[in-house]
């Protein structure tokens, strides 16, 4: 009888892959950025080809959301990414100053281990691949175990397209045998520099553990604020656009709604003439008591299910052109299903006396689960809107726009990104939407423009004056003289006299 240790085989295929991806980062890191584009133009004019053939089995393979809205997001890796990407440089000289004679220079950071969600699966290895290659990075992809076939089939292009166009054999790879050993040897392991987890929420810790710096885009349980000077019907039609996007399963995506009080029998109109249905009390409880398990993660397999199939399974029925479930609710604590995050076509329903009230609905939201992810709020009121700005422990704040693509960049001038990194927590080295700058450090180059005998602060008479102020005889009139002396200094600095 033979057994297999595929924990062992996993290990071992994570040593081979970090080293070989080592070496090939050495030569990629001497490509110009000129080159480097090249290859990730080629990678996505070939993987678009693909793109629809992957989101079908995207969603076959996971059982998750639409595989039309997946399309467009391969689409959206493919084409808008890459328009987002030309003309950044990210390796060698990146800015120069010749008036202040100072130059930075991009370096890569090395070896990167990617992991990616199963919600997600193809747009975002597409992302992540093409921000590594435009950087000068190697990266290692531990693929989702829900959805291995399709990330492996989505990598296989890559990768064959990329050495085809010069890319290092080993710079782009990814774990055949994949289980939770070989992942952490990855993260592990001495030739690996960062971690880049996009949703999986699991494997946080050990990449914690390993002392390597980590990228995290993970949970959002973001709110949208409808301010009583918002467009209503533009507000109602933005939220649920976004969340019924792939059936709710975008991070970033509306988890609750907030309104305001003086609005609210209009906005509740809106959204029940566009497909909202509010839940009764019963099925609220028979909903949320399906949403989350015992200990208190959610149900993977209510994940991008629709309105209707939700229904079903709690009990109740509803009609067919019926795309969003509300549960309204007044308090915000731990055991509320409609507190949390929802990876489905399911929000929360909070109204609020004013704006003040709503602002800190909405930081009992964001903190409830210490992530920080987006906020969006629609209002006219651009006082209202810098106060919710300003006070948010939130990494992004998106104003009258479908929080799903706001927060993307499809509908803002964001970066587009798949990976958007969370704000309150200290989740992760980062809270922007996630780019090749990110995926670099940057060297410093400064030329001499000053000789040491410039240096006029402090001359040789106020250096006495000083060592005369630490002696026990010094007084009052000295003190006086020393702190005309300061003022002479502080106004030189300050006239730049150095």
């Amino acid at each position: 009888m033979n057994i297999i240790d595929y924990d062992l085989l996993s290990i071992q295929e994570s040593r081979i892959l970090a080293e070989n991806a080592r070496e090939a980062q050495k030569k990629l890191a001497t490509f110009p950025q000129e080159k480097l584009d090249k290859i990730v133009e080629r990678m996505a004019e070939e993987i678009s080809k693909h793109a629809c053939e992957l989101a079908r089995m995207s969603s076959e393979e996971t059982d998750y959301g639409v595989w039309q809205d997946k399309y467009i997001k391969n689409r959206f890796a493919c084409k808008y990414l890459l328009n987002g990407l030309k003309g950044m440089r990210c390796v060698g000289v990146i800015k120069e100053d010749p008036e202040n004679k100072t130059m930075d220079v991009g370096v890569p950071m090395g070896v990167i281990v990617a992991l990616c969600p199963a919600t997600s699966p193809v747009s975002t290895s597409i992302y992540k691949a093409l921000i590594a290659v435009k950087s000068g990075n190697a990266m290692i992809f531990s693929p989702h175990p829900r959805a291995k076939e399709t990330m492996s089939k989505a990598l296989d292009i890559l990768i064959q397209t990329a050495e085809e166009n010069g890319l290092p054999e080993g710079a782009l790879a990814y774990l055949h045998t994949v289980t939770q050993s070989g992942t952490v040897e990855l993260m592990n392991h001495p030739a690996t520099s960062l971690i880049m987890n996009t949703g999986v929420p699991g494997m946080l810790k050990s990449a914690y553990r390993s002392g390597k710096p980590v990228i995290y885009g993970g949970a959002g349980n973001g709110p949208a604020f409808i301010e009583r000077t918002a467009d209503i019907r533009q507000a109602v039609k933005d939220i649920i656009a976004s969340k019924t996007f792939d059936n709710g399963i975008v991070s970033a995506a509306e988890q609750s709604i907030v309104v305001d009080g003086c609005i609210a029998d209009e906005v509740k109109r809106e959204l029940q003439n566009s497909g909202a249905y509010f839940m009764t009390e019963e099925e609220s409880r028979k909903l949320g008591s399906l949403l989350f398990l015992p200990d208190g993660s959610l149900d993977s397999e209510l994940v991008g299910k629709s309105a209707q199939e939700l229904a079903k399974r709690a009990g109740f029925c509803v009609s067919s052109n019926v795309v969003l479930l509300l549960s309204e609710q007044k308090y915000v604590f731990d055991t509320n299903p409609y507190s949390k995050e929802k990876l489905c076509p399911v929000l929360a329903y909070y109204i609020e006396d004013d704006w003040m009230q709503a602002c800190e609905k909405c930081i009992e939201l964001l903190l409830s689960e210490r992530n920080g992810h987006t906020l969006v709020i629609h209002s006219r009121d651009e006082e209202v809107i810098r106060q919710f700005a300003l006070k948010k422990p939130v990494g992004r704040v998106l104003v009258n726009t479908p929080a799903t693509f706001g927060s993307m960049g499809a509908t803002t001038n964001l970066f587009p990104a798949m990976t958007l990194g969370s704000g309150s927590a200290g989740e992760g080295i980062t809270s922007d939407n996630v780019s090749p700058m990110n995926l670099i450090y940057i060297r410093k180059v400064g030329y001499g423009v000053r000789k040491t005998e410039d240096l006029k602060v402090l001359t040789d008479e106020k250096i006495s004056l000083y060592r005369a102020a630490q002696q026990p005889e010094f007084n009052q009139e000295n003190m006086e003289v020393l702190q005309r002396i300061l003022k002479t200094v502080i106004r030189e600095l300050k006239d730049g006299d150095q």
